[in-house]
């Protein structure tokens, strides 16, 4: 699932207008803290929606107005060469943190990844994401 989200958000580079990232590296016999953390900022992110909602398969979705919409991907891997730092200092940055996510989620056939969450909003069609939204949930994200 990563692997396709961050090939995905690669392939539509030329919209992006702000990321960021952020990592905390677990020594080998700290995989509690590593979940734990993992759980933490999953919690975070799940906190800042209001409501979650998920299509029923099959179901008839209508397209809304033109939106911006923020991708949260949140990944526990085992290993220290996975690239996380620098996303949202710049295009190329961002790309290379991304392109690192995708290529280390396949080593061992994924399983050195032991968690990942994605979020994104607005998660319904017909909703809209504000600027001011985004500065009041999202004021992290730096413009690219």
């Amino acid at each position: 699932m990563a692997n396709k989200i961050c090939l995905a958000l690669i392939r539509k580079s030329d919209e992006w207008v702000g990321a960021c990232s952020s990592s905390q590296w677990f020594g080998q016999d700290d995989g509690g803290k590593a979940e734990s953390l993992f759980n933490q900022w999953s919690n975070a992110e799940a906190a800042k929606f209001e409501k979650e909602y998920i299509p029923e398969a099959g179901a008839d979705v209508v397209g809304g107005g033109a939106t911006t919409v923020v991708v949260s991907l949140i990944v526990e891997i085992l290993g220290d060469s996975t690239k996380f730092e620098g996303a949202g200092y710049s295009l190329t940055g961002t790309k290379e943190v991304l392109s690192s996510i995708a290529a280390d989620v396949l080593v061992e056939e994924g399983d050195n990844v032991n968690a990942v969450e994605a979020f994104w909003t607005p998660s319904e069609r017909d909703e809209v994401l504000t600027s001011r939204d985004i500065i009041v949930d999202f004021p992290e994200l730096i413009t690219i």
